[in-house]
């Protein structure tokens, strides 16, 4: 009774509770914080991990711009039935190069971390179109006009390279090729042998090595003669999840 008297005197006291409560949150705070500071990096390094190429990134932006994330995450939680239905758990390294990351707990649809590869452009293009059509229980509203809005990519550049200003590690011939690489990947029948060196090898202590050995994804994701929203889009869809190889991944605690 002692104990609960002496709290009911602090709940009654507002100034006292207000002082109580900062200090409880500031010691909260620095026992998360303060780690931080002495670790040297934050984030697992990962193999394979690569920026988005320029259509991605677009894509990536359209998905944000339609509110995806409002429904859909893109954070698998380490647990059994989670791991079970979407794949390996999400690493915060696959979120390294997000502004902002994808990560959250509402889901009105699948999660789609990995969802990259598991579905034909095809079958994408009949889900934007009418969800219903291929998932009858869906209630994802029709996204059939991004095959209509045609994009020339007069700002890919500039979004590329404020990306590289917020830390993604763009190269100077990354963003002066932007245009041609953003062009490239949705046309199977251009040179797009720069868009694939760009964004699979890279250059260590002046050593040129490869840092994303799997193909990068270049064909008509449409199926229409125009460089779409539609196409941009389903690139981006189609690489989520691809990037880490988590046949051969093994965590820095088990190694």
């Amino acid at each position: 009774m002692a104990f609960l008297d002496k709290h009911k005197a602090i709940e009654t006291h507002a100034t006292l509770l207000m002082v109580l409560s900062l200090l409880v949150v500031t010691i909260g705070g620095i026992v998360q914080i303060a780690p931080l500071f002495y670790l040297e990096n934050t984030i697992e390094t990962v193999d394979g991990m690569r920026p988005y190429t320029p259509l991605e990134l677009a894509g990536k932006a359209i998905f944000q711009r339609e509110g995806c994330y409002g429904c859909h995450s893109q954070m698998i939680r380490p647990m059994r039935d989670e791991v079970e239905r979407y794949g390996h758990y999400s690493l915060a390294a696959e979120s390294m190069y997000d502004h902002p990351f994808q990560w959250g707990s509402k889901r009105t649809g699948p999660d789609l971390a990995r969802v990259g590869g598991r579905y034909s452009d095809e079958w994408h293009q009949d889900h934007f179109t009418d969800a219903k059509s291929v998932v009858p229980e869906s209630v994802m509203p029709p996204y059939g006009f991004l095959a209509g809005n045609v994009i020339d990519g007069e700002y890919i550049q500039d979004l590329v390279a404020t990306n590289k200003l917020v830390g993604v590690p763009y190269t100077d011939a990354m963003v002066e090729n932007a245009l041609a690489d953003f062009l490239a990947q949705a046309d199977p029948n251009a040179d797009s042998s720069g868009l694939v060196d760009r964004y699979t090898w890279k250059e260590e202590n002046g050593t040129v090595v490869q840092n994303f050995p799997k193909s990068i994804n270049v064909r008509n994701f449409d199926g229409q003669p125009e460089l779409t929203e539609m196409d941009a889009l389903i690139a981006y869809i189609q690489v989520l999840g691809t990037m880490v190889d988590f046949s051969t991944f093994t965590p820095v605690a088990n190694r």
